[in-house]
C-alpha cells in the first residue's frame, strides 16, 4: 500500500477496498499511524478508537472476501465531532461536565456511517458544547491549524476540520449552529457543507440551538463531501424535525461543467465589515466562476446585517433551555456539598465547576432574553426577524 493511501479521495479508497486492491485494515492502520504522528502537535482528536476501528476494518475485509455487499464508504476512516454520541467511547462535548459520559445509544448519522462500511476512527475536539469559533474554548486544550499551528483552525468543529486537513482521515463529521462547519473548513483549506435544516437527523447530536443545529460533512474535495452527505441524509423516525423529502443523488451532476450556471452574490457579503483579505478572496472566486462560464447575479439581502444580532438571541436562548438538563444530578459533573448546603448549592456549584466561561456567558444571556418582561422584546422579536431574513 502507498503511504499516501489515506490521502486518496474517499470514493477511490472505497472502490479500491471493494475491489480488493486495498484492504480496509491497511487504510485504517495508516490513518492510526498518522494520528499517532500528528495529534500531539495539533490536538485534533480527543479519543482514538484503535482497537474498535481495526476490528471493524477486519469485518469489512471478511465481508468482501465472502462476496457480501459493502456500503459506499467501505473501509474509509471517518472522524466524528465529540458532540455526536456513540455507544462506544465517551462523548464529552469538549466539556469537563461530560468528561466521563458514555452514551447508551448511537446517533443516527454515526449509525449510518457504520452501515455504509465507514470506519469511525475517533472523536474530535470541539469548542465546549459547540460554542465558539476557534476551538480554543475546549476543556481539553485548543486545536491547532495544520496549515500553521500558530493559528486557530476555526470552530466549533475545529478538530474535525484539522483532522481532515492534516490527512489523518479523509472524512469527518462536524456540527453547525452558526458557522461551525463552513468557517473551520475555510480556515483549514478543505470542503465543509452545512446541509439544509432537517436534511440530516439531529438524533444523537447533543443539543445547543435546536432550531439551528445540523450535522454535516468535512472532506478534501466536493465529491467526497457529496458522498458523505448522501450517506447521512434522510428521514429518521427518531427526529420529528427531519425532512421526509426524498434524498437527491448528490453525485449525479458533480462533474457537470458550470458553464451557463447562474450564481447569486449578495452585495452585503463583500463589505467593509470584512477583512480586506476576505473580500479579495471572494472577488477572486467570483472571477474564477465567471471565467468558467457562470453568470454572476447581483442580489440584495438588506436584512443581512441583522443576522448576527438575531443569532445571538436565538442560539443562547435555546442553549439556556437545552443545557438546563446538566444539573449535577442526572449525569455529568456533580459537585461535593459542604455542611449546610442545599439543592440550589448543588446546582450552582456543579454548573460552575463543569461549564467553562463561554458556555456560562451564553447560558446567562439566553436566560435573560427568555425571562419575564424580556421574552417579547428580545426572543419573540428575534424569531420574527429571522423569518423575515
Amino acid at each position: 500500500m502507498s503511504a499516501s493511501a489515506v490521502e486518496m479521495p474517499a470514493r477511490e479508497i472505497a472502490s479500491a477496498v471493494a475491489a480488493r486492491k486495498l484492504s480496509a485494515v491497511e487504510v485504517t492502520q495508516e490513518s492510526l499511524r498518522r494520528i499517532e504522528r500528528d495529534n500531539a502537535r495539533l490536538n485534533a482528536f480527543h479519543e482514538v478508537y484503535a482497537d474498535e476501528s481495526l476490528s471493524a476494518a477486519k469485518a469489512i475485509d471478511r465481508s468482501i472476501v465472502a462476496g457480501k455487499p459493502v456500503g459506499a464508504l467501505a473501509g474509509v476512516p471517518v472522524a466524528i465531532k465529540d458532540n455526536i454520541v456513540t455507544d462506544f467511547g465517551r462523548t464529552t462535548c469538549g466539556s469537563k461536565f461530560l468528561e466521563d459520559y458514555r452514551s447508551p445509544f448511537t446517533a443516527t448519522a454515526a449509525q449510518r456511517l457504520v452501515e455504509s462500511g465507514a470506519i469511525i476512527i475517533g472523536k474530535t475536539n470541539c469548542d465546549e458544547f459547540a460554542m465558539g469559533s476557534s476551538t480554543e474554548n475546549c476543556a481539553f486544550g485548543p486545536v491547532k491549524n495544520p496549515i500553521d499551528p500558530r493559528k486557530v483552525p476555526g470552530g466549533s468543529s475545529g478538530g474535525s476540520a484539522a483532522a481532515v486537513a492534516a490527512g489523518m482521515c479523509p472524512l469527518a463529521l462536524g456540527s453547525e449552529t452558526g458557522g461551525s462547519i463552513r468557517q473551520p473548513a475555510s480556515m483549514c483549506g478543505i470542503v465543509g457543507v452545512k446541509p439544509s435544516y432537517g436534511r440530516v437527523s439531529r438524533y444523537g447530536l447533543v443539543a445547543f440551538g435546536s432550531s439551528l443545529d445540523q450535522i454535516g460533512p468535512f472532506a478534501t474535495n466536493v465529491s467526497d463531501a457529496a458522498l458523505l452527505l448522501q450517506v447521512i441524509a434522510g428521514a429518521d423516525r427518531h427526529d420529528s424535525t427531519c425532512s421526509e423529502l426524498p434524498i437527491l443523488d448528490y453525485l449525479h451532476d458533480i462533474d457537470k461543467p458550470i458553464d451557463g450556471m447562474r450564481i447569486g452574490v449578495p452585495r452585503q457579503y463583500v463589505s467593509n465589515h470584512n477583512d480586506a483579505a476576505v473580500n479579495e478572496v471572494v472577488r477572486r472566486a467570483i472571477d474564477t466562476f465567471r471565467g468558467l462560464g457562470a453568470t454572476i447575479v447581483d442580489i440584495d439581502l438588506p436584512l443581512t446585517d441583522y443576522g448576527i444580532a438575531v443569532y445571538y438571541i436565538i442560539a443562547p436562548a435555546e442553549a439556556s433551555s437545552n443545557l438546563a438538563r446538566f444539573d449535577g444530578i442526572r449525569y455529568g459533573n456533580r459537585a461535593k456539598l459542604g455542611p449546610g448546603e442545599d439543592l440550589f448549592d448543588l446546582y450552582a456549584k456543579s454548573r460552575a465547576e463543569g461549564f467553562g466561561p463561554e458556555v456560562q456567558r451564553r447560558i446567562m444571556l439566553g436566560t435573560y432574553v427568555l425571562s419575564a418582561g424580556y421574552y417579547d422584546a428580545y426572543y419573540k422579536r428575534a424569531l420574527q426577524v429571522r423569518r423575515l431574513i
